[in-house]
């Protein structure tokens, strides 16, 4: 695998990043330069020698100067830097969703149709990609230098990355968090393909949808018999719950989205929602999987209301 010194740009991020990055590797630069050409100079001119006195000089100019303008370019870079971040952390509308799980030490990867990857991601050009990633051991780290993105992968905690590629072509993705004895090995790539390449790659998944995986686990670990539509329900009517708020006991309320689903899931009686009783069990036996799959079958559910 080649390893440039600077990888090459591949996303919409990367020029952005690239700039700013060598701008200020030239800030850096011309004060180093100045700050010590100036210092040697002030040092050889008055230079201590035998009867010379001391030179003594107050200016409020010179002194508001080198405040100020550093200042200034200090909050120009702030901005410019926020300006970057916040673009990283606004997420589009339609993206193209995919699930990442990290795992000592591999990639494990399932597209929107239940198409899984290990250690390869395909995504096509020119089309934004969201990742909802997760963690299903210790802290890893989903590192695509080619995009210029970057994001911690976490235990039982979700985090999202998106990115747009804009050349064909194949990238590394490297863990960049120390995660174990084989963390150097935790690596795979990104296949960018054109988005009819990418529909074609695609229909040789499996015929099963997250969503629908997630109904058969729904099925199989009986949780209908308690959150059917039926008036005697014993627990919250799930159409429709998602992305909405959920009145908890005490009268706080919490959106459920995907960290409240999770959360309910493996540990139900952190937030109680109003109304009911305390009665859901714990399900060990779940992975990070199967809870994804579950969330995408809630999901779901919840498109079906709209």
């Amino acid at each position: 695998m080649n390893f440039p010194l600077i990888p090459e740009q591949a996303s919409t991020f990367a020029p952005n990043v690239d700039l700013m990055f060598y701008a200020l590797t030239a800030f850096v630069g011309l004060f180093t330069i100045g700050i010590t050409g100036v210092v040697i100079f002030l040092g050889i001119k008055y230079k201590a020698e035998p009867g010379r006195k001391s030179v003594h000089m107050e200016s409020m100019k010179l002194e508001l100067l080198w405040t100020v303008i550093p200042a200034i370019i200090a909050l120009g870079i702030f901005v410019w830097g926020a300006i970057i971040y916040f673009d990283y952390q606004n997420i589009p509308e339609n993206t193209l969703d995919i699930n990442v799980i990290g795992k000592q030490w591999m990639w494990k990867i399932q597209h929107g149709n239940g198409k899984r990857e290990v250690n390869e991601l395909h995504v096509p050009v020119n089309k934004a990609v969201k990742l909802t990633m997760t963690s299903q051991d210790v802290i890893h780290d989903f590192y695509i230098p080619a995009f210029r993105v970057k994001q911690d992968v976490l235990p039982a905690k979700y985090t999202e990355m998106w990115f747009e590629a804009t050349k064909v072509g194949t990238y590394p993705v490297f863990c960049a968090e120390y995660c174990g004895t084989q963390h150097s090995t935790m690596d795979g790539i990104v296949v960018v393909m054109e988005q009819d390449d990418y529909q074609e790659w695609l229909q040789g998944g499996p015929p099963v949808t997250p969503a629908q995986a997630g109904e058969t686990i729904f099925q199989q670990m009986g949780c209908i018999t308690c959150h059917d539509a039926g008036a005697a329900s014993r627990g919250p009517i799930l159409n429709g719950v998602f992305g909405r708020e959920v009145a908890l006991r005490g009268g706080e309320t919490v959106v459920a989205d995907e960290e409240y689903i999770r959360e309910s899931i493996m540990t139900p009686s952190a937030k109680i929602a109003d109304g009911y009783a305390p009665l859901m069990p714990t399900f060990p036996n779940l992975d990070e999987e199967d809870i994804l799959n579950i969330i995408a079958y809630i999901k779901s559910l919840s498109d079906e209301q709209q």
